[in-house]
């Protein structure tokens, strides 16, 4: 087995420790997918340095040249899509059409940024004065730290990188451990299409060594981290401290709201979708279905049947594929065993399965509670696994009131056909995302993607123009001519 590199200053090398660590396939833990290099502090610091000495030549660049790479990219991923869909099922355990639908999107990603890579470079304004140019350039803000997870791990990277780079900064990328293929594969499209050495750099190793040194070293000038809130905010912490611009996105605890207008089989099937889909962890998964009372009893009974028809495997063959390594697969045992302690009534799920195809792997079966209180563990800490708790309201007031009490904000949804609630569900949700007869997750790449409270560090936002806005400064042009 070939061993992969890191990628600093446009060649593959080795890290300086000589160590390395091996990723495995969640559905069949014995098999080995991969080696890859256990770097260290010095290693991360070779790699901002690389970027660092390259900024000013990339933030150069005209921006439609710096597209046209973004775009053959891009291409490049396209014409390796099997491969690349393949890849992500066996290292994070994603069906093949979450897998391939992630890659798809990765694709989308980069050509969307190349596009919008000819759109930067300011706005003309009026001046007072009769002889004044009066003007604004977007002008990159240097290198960025980007420190990405392992549930998305081709998109959320792909996001990250591609206005990044489309903005004239350069880069270097610590991808989650458990899953860092991926984020190699777009590193090697990069590298293909032509990437000029320096501006795109990649370390794997631990965040404790890797990570702590992108986002402290002091050529950083921008961070980015998605993943959970206890980290993010220790990222935030450090960033600010040492006065870089940040971006934290991270948590959710996300609620769907069915009325008592909803079509009760309709509502079941985008809860369902919501939180079992990419096996419960994303997220934006919809863990929390917040129902009126009239309809309880009709939709837990349809949110059952709809988990109960689920076939859990391998994510090759079936419709839910397994937990990414033992660790998750814990937590999520843990969790259906407190809310059993807090009295929830366990509806559905709650074990592993049991058969010849399940093996050694980290598989759950679809989890569904019932009778759930709102200040209940399983309501208010964030489960990373495919767990549904249901919670009995009396009507919108209330609904709201639950939705909102919880310490995240990232996304959320309500299924009703009255257009008033619909309506005051958008004006009062706290939540970055607002959907009305929708599921919590799915994502559109041209708009802001950012949660409220502890799901975000409020700060900048991600994806669409606002993903560029991130990595650009505006500079303010007098001319007096």
């Amino acid at each position: 087995m070939t061993i992969k590199k890191n990628y600093i200053n446009g060649e593959w090398v080795n890290s300086s420790t000589g160590d390395t660590f091996e990723t495995v396939n969640p559905a069949a833990p014995a098999e080995v997918v991969a080696e890859y290099q256990e770097s260290g502090e010095k290693d991360a610091a070779a790699a901002v340095d690389a970027a660092a000495d390259t900024k000013d030549l990339w933030g150069s660049t005209p921006a439609p040249e710096r597209g046209a790479i973004l775009h053959t990219a891009g291409n490049i991923l396209a014409d390796k899509k099997d491969e690349l869909t393949a890849q992500l099922t066996r290292e994070e355990g994603k069906t093949h059409a979450e897998a391939g639908g992630e890659v798809q999107r990765t694709i989308d990603i980069f050509h969307y940024y190349a596009q919008k890579a000819r759109d930067l470079g300011g706005t003309v304004k009026s001046s007072s004065g009769r002889q004044t140019n009066l003007y604004t350039r977007e002008e990159p803000v240097g290198v960025a730290a980007l420190i990405t997870p392992w549930n998305y791990p081709i998109a959320i990277p792909a996001w990250k990188i591609a206005p990044a780079l489309a903005a004239g900064n350069t880069a270097a990328i610590k991808p989650a451990t458990l899953v860092p293929g991926p984020v190699v594969a777009i590193v090697e499209a990069l590298d293909e299409a032509g990437i000029p050495d320096g501006v795109i750099n990649l370390v794997t190793g631990p965040g404790n060594t890797v990570g702590n040194e992108l986002i402290t070293h002091d050529r950083v000038d921008a961070v980015s981290f998605t993943g959970s809130s206890a980290v993010g905010e220790i990222v935030y912490d450090l960033t600010t401290e040492g006065g870089k611009r940040v971006q934290t996105e991270m948590g959710g605890k996300n609620p769907t709201i069915v009325t008592d207008s909803a079509d009760i089989d309709a509502a079941a099937e985008i809860v369902a979708n919501g939180v079992f889909g990419v096996t419960g962890q994303a997220c934006t998964a919809g863990s929390r279905a917040l129902v009126y009372e009239d309809v309880y009893d009709e939709f837990v009974a349809a949110v059952v049947d709809r988990a109960e028809a689920i076939e859990v495997g391998p994510g090759d063959e079936y419709d839910m594929g397994p937990q990414v390594n033992a660790d998750e697969l814990e937590s999520t045992l843990e969790y259906i065993d407190i809310a059993k302690t807090q009295g929830a009534t366990l509806a559905t799920g709650g074990d592993e399965p049991d058969g010849a195809r399940f093996g050694d792997g980290y598989f759950v079966n679809p989890t569904v509670f019932s009778d759930v209180g709102p200040n209940d563990r399983i309501a208010q800490e964030e489960v990373f696994g495919p767990v549904l708790s249901v919670t009995e309201v009396g009507g919108f007031e209330e609904a709201i009131e639950v939705a909102n009490d919880v310490e995240y904000g990232l996304s959320a949804s309500i299924i009703t056909q009255d257009h008033t609630e619909a309506n005051r569900f958008v004006a009062d949700i706290e939540a970055g995302i607002a959907k009305v007869n929708e599921k919590t997750t799915g994502l559109e790449l041209h708009v802001p993607f950012g949660g409220f409270k502890n799901s975000s560090s409020e700060t900048w936002r991600e994806q669409g123009d606002s993903g560029l806005d991130f990595y650009t400064i505006e500079k303010t042009v007098y001319e007096n001519y």
